[in-house]
């Protein structure tokens, strides 16, 4: 009986300090994979708004839903860059939820004037070398948006040349390009018609979901 309750004690101390040591690696981890998921956000926002901006940006955001411009229930991040309290872009990540294979992530920088500054792709599952050239890495085609507005081009012309718009479409794809022009066009109408709650909004405590 001694030796029985000697090992269940010997047993109960290693799965102790298992737990403990875990639990001390995971929280190490956890912190390293933040700091990285940081960097990454920051690089990628860093190619649509250079350094012109002065508050902190991570930081200066809010989460919002709105099933008509960005459908599925998808919670939207807003990224705003003002420079001496003034607004001057906001960068919306969200998806294009009709991709070829699936949802598209993407960043849409848009000037506090309704211009684009610039969308990237951040993730996707788009055929490879067919559905890709919407990579930066791939193709300059993203840059197209850039300058754009929902007055540039004007209205009807939102849409990729095959259904009669202005933007190109991949030879073999037309369904990845078409979801993120249609992605990008309801990114410009929901800022042009929620201008004020983007930049005046207060922005998200830090313990709501991470950037």
């Amino acid at each position: 009986m001694n030796n029985m309750l000697k090992s269940a004690a010997a047993l109960g101390l290693v799965a102790i300090a298992g737990t403990t040591l875990l639990t001390g690696v995971d929280a190490l981890t956890a912190d390293r994979i933040a700091a990285q998921e940081r960097r990454v956000i920051l690089e990628q926002l860093g190619q649509i708004i250079p350094q012109s901006y002065d508050n902190p940006l991570l930081e200066d955001r809010i989460l919002f839903r709105d099933e008509h411009h960005f459908p599925k229930g998808q919670l939207v991040t807003a990224y705003r860059a003002r420079q001496q309290g003034e607004p001057l872009a906001v960068v919306l990540k969200f998806s294009a939820v009709n991709g070829y294979n699936g949802n598209i992530a993407l960043l849409v920088g848009i000037n506090s004037n309704g211009t684009l500054r610039g969308a990237r792709v951040t993730a996707h599952k788009e055929t490879p070398g067919l559905g890709d050239p919407i990579e930066i890495e791939k193709s300059d085609w993203i840059n197209g948006f850039h300058g754009k507005s929902l007055e540039n081009p004007e209205s009807g012309r939102w849409a990729v040349k095959r259904d009669g718009g202005d933007f190109d479409q991949f030879t073999g794809a037309t369904i990845t390009p078409r979801a993120v022009v249609e992605a990008v066009r309801l990114a410009l109408e929901y800022f042009a018609a929620n201008r004020d709650f983007l930049f005046d909004t207060v922005a998200a405590p830090a313990g709501d979901p991470a950037p």
